[in-house]
């Protein structure tokens, strides 16, 4: 079996067991680890699974060619994987398909305003009941932040948005722009904790309208609105600026005119927060799986791609924030929460797209544990004194609102 040739070097770590299409059992052991068994079911995976894994195992997960016979579930299997093949393509034939990748990403990455929406219905429009389903309780889709292991989703999520609260350095009646609100939870709560005037803008239908009457809904209706625009196509300027989630769909090609409308959005003492998702081994390209099935025209830079474009634009880098594994805890959250109620959205679609939706769960998380994937935020001003000397204000103003929300309760 040609893989075999692949896999006899790459496990250092654990054992996988490989039943090939024929009934034949194949073993592959490295150093103490975790063990997983996979039956493949078509004579076809033995070569394309050899020349090009990064589709292909996605693909037949899908179809259900590729099965897991031992370990919990694809987790256990891509967890496996990540953890001997860490950031590296494995062999000549996916070096050469990722140099073909990195060759071709200007294009694929070409988000003009009408494919930019395209590209964000494709995965943000589907329906409201399936991000209900795995979500935590406001429907924050970004990395949490835990500030210990055994919290909620639902307490992280809540941390995560006061922390870019405090980044943001709020003041009353600030006006603040929001660019991919999403469902609008960080909107609302920005108007709340702040007594600040936030606009949102997303390109997703589905998102605006959910967004919309969560602010019909609340008593900020006069102080929060979400538009369906493009943030290029926003003209009026801000105190405060933040994005989150978005950047990663901006695409490299951007990545200047994205900086330089920041700076154009913003008032000259302004501040502007920016959390994405990126990677520490340097610029490269989407799996192609992902960008086919989940996040077309989407990229999770290097900050060696986006500091310049940052220093091309005038504006000022005043912080910067590394948060290493607090996505992997949040999509092992999503995941358990998505396999409990995946009799639910199987009846919203179907089979095949349930293991789709978990494939792409279970190899985020494994990424973020073991393949390069970190998320970053960034902090940016026009003047270099616009935020204070020391970080110091960022714990004083958490606890503070901390303090104000147990004394409320």
């Amino acid at each position: 079996m040609l893989l075999g040739v692949l896999l006899r070097k790459a496990i250092k770590t654990g054992t996988l067991e490989v039943i090939d299409a024929t009934g034949r059992r194949h073993r592959f052991a490295g150093s103490s680890g975790p063990k997983v068994t996979i039956r493949l079911h078509d004579k076809a995976l033995h070569t394309r699974l050899f020349v090009n894994p990064m589709l292909a195992v996605g693909e037949a997960y899908m179809d259900g060619t590729l099965t897991v016979e031992e370990g919990s579930d694809i987790y256990d299997f891509l967890a496996l994987m990540l953890m001997n093949f860490g950031t590296s393509h494995g062999h000549w034939a996916q070096e050469i398909l990722a140099a073909l990748r990195r060759f071709t990403r200007r294009f694929t990455q070409y988000n003009p305003i009408g494919r930019a929406q395209a590209n964000v219905a494709h995965h943000y429009d589907l329906s409201e009941t399936l991000y209900e389903l795995f979500l935590d309780r406001d429907r924050q889709y970004s990395c949490a932040y835990f500030t210990h292991p055994d919290e909620s989703i639902d307490a992280a999520q809540e941390n995560k948005k006061r922390h870019i609260a405090a980044k943001l350095l709020l003041k009353p009646q600030c006006r603040v722009l929001d660019i991919g609100s999403g469902w609008g939870g960080l909107a609302l709560y920005l108007a709340g904790v702040a007594d600040a005037d936030v606009t949102g803008v997303t390109l997703s239908v589905e998102q605006q309208r959910v967004a919309a009457e969560r602010a019909r809904a609340s008593n900020l209706a006069n102080r929060v609105r979400f538009e369906l625009k493009d943030y290029r196509l926003v003209e009026e300027t801000y105190d405060r600026v933040v994005s989150v989630g978005m950047f990663e769909h901006v695409g490299i090609v951007h990545f200047d005119e994205f900086f330089a409308k920041i700076r154009a959005l913003l008032k000259p003492d302004g501040v502007a927060l920016l959390h994405s998702i990126g990677r520490f081994d340097g610029p490269g390209a989407t799996n192609p799986w992902i960008r086919k099935y989940i996040f077309p025209g989407g990229y999770a830079p290097a900050l060696s791609e986006v500091l310049p474009a940052i220093e091309r634009s005038g504006l000022y880098v005043t912080d910067i924030e590394i948060l290493r594994l607090h996505y992997a805890e949040t999509l092992k959250a999503w995941r358990v929460n998505f396999n409990r109620n995946r009799d639910r959205i199987r009846a919203i679609y179907d089979e095949r797209f349930c293991r789709m939706w978990e494939f792409y769960l279970a190899g985020s998380e494994a990424t973020f544990r073991y393949s390069g994937a970190m998320v970053f935020q960034i902090q940016l001003s026009r003047k270099l004194d616009a935020v204070p000397l020391t970080r110091d204000y960022i714990g004083e103003w958490e606890r503070l609102l901390q303090q104000k929300r147990l004394t409320a309760a």
